[in-house]
């Protein structure tokens, strides 16, 4: 059930250390599913780790950006695949691109979506209700699963996987999955020729990167820095061997 401490919008001008829980629900996977406003911001914390907050979000807006302008020439009308609705910063950046037509959003919480009629939906001015997006509360693995075993699948010109800390360090088990031979092997069979596939992750995975070069022709890494640690790495895959 959801209970909330304040329902209330943010204050600009709150200090950035007032902290406040607004939702603390049972999450899909069975573990706490949190939403805090921290001063001016949102975060969203999942069995206390901290997943995503809305203070920056320059790594997932690159990660869109690098992978539509990774497309070739001319192509325009190009649909997204979105693996993580998050605060929606990843969606926003792909509606906002001259060549985007349609996004899709897979997300596996449904609390998540809906705050974005509430306390998130300002961050990325309420990326659902686009008409040209279309948010999805599934299983990125089962989804994935099921759309790519299709006869005809839907496929897509960008496809941006955003639903874990990274390749070595996911939010829930099962999602493992997603890295491996048969999760690239479904991915692939999503993506249109000439299309692009990118993994956000929190630190460098050279073991990752491997297995990304022993399957595709074009192997691109974007390391984006970050106010403290190490540098967010973003994979863009290319050409299906």
């Amino acid at each position: 059930m959801d209970q909330r401490t304040q329902d209330t919008a943010p204050d600009p001008h709150a200090p950035e250390g007032e902290t406040v829980t607004l939702a603390r629900v049972t999450g899909e996977t069975g573990g706490d599913l949190v939403l805090r406003r921290s001063g001016a911001h949102y975060e969203i914390y999942s069995n206390g780790l901290f997943l995503m907050d809305t203070r920056d979000g320059t790594s997932e807006r690159e990660m869109v950006r690098a992978s539509l302008a990774a497309l070739p020439a001319g192509r325009s009308r190009s649909r997204v695949l979105i693996g993580g609705l998050g605060v929606g910063f990843s969606a926003r950046e792909a509606l906002d691109h001259p060549r985007v037509s349609r996004v899709d959003v897979v997300e596996l919480e449904p609390h998540v979506i809906a705050w974005h009629d509430g306390e998130l939906g300002e961050a990325a001015a309420y990326v659902h209700r686009d008409p040209r997006c279309r948010v999805l509360n599934a299983d990125i693995v089962t989804w994935l699963e099921e759309a790519s075993s299709a006869a005809d699948p839907v496929r897509y010109d960008v496809i941006c996987l955003d639903t874990d800390n990274g390749p070595d360090w996911t939010v829930v088990e099962s999602n493992g999955r997603l890295y491996e031979a048969a999760g690239l092997d479904r991915l692939t069979r999503v993506l249109a020729p000439g299309g692009v596939l990118a993994f956000w992750s929190a630190n460098a995975v050279p073991a990752f990167e491997e297995s990304l070069r022993a399957r595709f022709a074009s192997v691109e890494i974007v390391e984006v820095p970050v106010a403290r640690g190490v540098p967010d790495t973003v994979y863009l895959a290319r050409e299906p061997r």
